[in-house]
């Protein structure tokens, strides 16, 4: 993902609004989640993580992310999830690759869709990168999430865990360079008629820092950016969220191009000391970086957001 100026998608009075409104919430109140809270475990996510992470590096077009969107297939399955593989030949500088989403479906009752998603590979070209924050964290959120939801989901909505894969460009980001498995996504949702039955998209990126610091991107649909501060607020985990003061790209914003409303749930402050961005793509960014309380807080908020929508 990269920073872009604020500026660019138009959001100045979006920021200003939100801003405004982050003393009351606009969005109805949740009534208590179906999932109890507390079996959301922190300490399950981060050693699932831990185990994703054999299966290192996993650059995109390798076959090693093959064999990691092979292991999240596996993963589902064995939680009650139906899942698949979905494999898409793409351009990328200097010609073609071929990419690898990983969709998990837990069925609804016919009032829309809401999709969970986080990317699965790994920057290319850096020497011992595992990438356990940038992306095992969302991987592992979206697989406890995964295990507590398939035996209890009830919801109205259809529910989606979408893995992501291609996230991170080889040279620059543009329209053949990076967000491959997210554009891909969003494509078929409108090519098949689906986008118009999202209710919400998800995307879990950088979210198991110990010093925990969620930057909601302007760049994001207003309701669902307010819905993500009232669950915390609940959670009294507020003072960790926050508004990034400038647009981030990242793989919501495919979906939000296709007019699907998305929110990216990051935390772009990942450091050695609070404000410094210093373990981001490189190999310091480790397991012992992240937190088993940082990763249950983003569950238990996203299952609220769930309850809510």
């Amino acid at each position: 993902m990269k920073l872009a100026a604020a500026s660019v998608y138009g959001c100045a009075a979006l920021l200003v609004a939100l801003v405004a409104g982050c003393g009351e919430s606009p969005v109805a109140r949740p009534v208590p989640p179906a999932v109890p809270l507390a079996a959301c475990d922190g300490a399950r996510a981060l050693a699932g993580i831990r185990a994703f992470l054999a299966i290192s590096p996993r650059e995109a077009g390798t076959s090693n992310a093959r064999r990691a969107a092979d292991y999240l297939v596996g993963a589902l399955r064995g939680n009650g999830v139906a899942a698949e593989r979905q494999d898409f030949a793409d351009v990328v500088p200097g010609g073609t690759a071929t990419f690898h989403n990983v969709i998990g479906r837990l069925p609804g009752r016919g009032q829309g869709l809401v999709i969970l998603c986080a990317h699965f590979d790994t920057k290319a070209g850096i020497p011992g990168f595992v990438g356990a924050n940038d992306s095992g964290s969302g991987v592992g959120v979206l697989l406890e999430l995964a295990r507590l939801l398939a035996p209890a989901w009830g919801g109205a909505p259809e529910l989606w865990f979408a893995f992501l894969d291609g996230e991170e460009c080889r040279e620059a980001y543009g329209p053949h360079d990076g967000l491959h498995g997210s554009r891909r996504l969003a494509q078929q949702l409108v090519a098949t008629g689906r986008a118009k039955d999202v209710r919400a998209v998800i995307l879990l990126d950088m979210i198991g820092d110990r010093d925990l610091t969620v930057t909601l991107p302007p760049n994001g649909d207003a309701r669902l950016t307010a819905l993500v501060l009232d669950c915390a607020q609940q959670e009294n985990a507020r003072s960790k969220f926050a508004l990034a003061p400038g647009g981030i790209l990242d793989d919501h914003q495919p979906f939000l191009d296709a007019g699907m409303p998305a929110v990216d749930l990051i935390d772009f402050i990942y450091g050695s000391a609070p404000g410094l961005n210093d373990y981001w793509h490189t190999a310091a960014d480790t397991p012992d970086k992240l937190s088993a309380d940082s990763l249950q807080t983003i569950g238990r908020v996203v299952l609220r957001m769930l309850t809510a929508l």
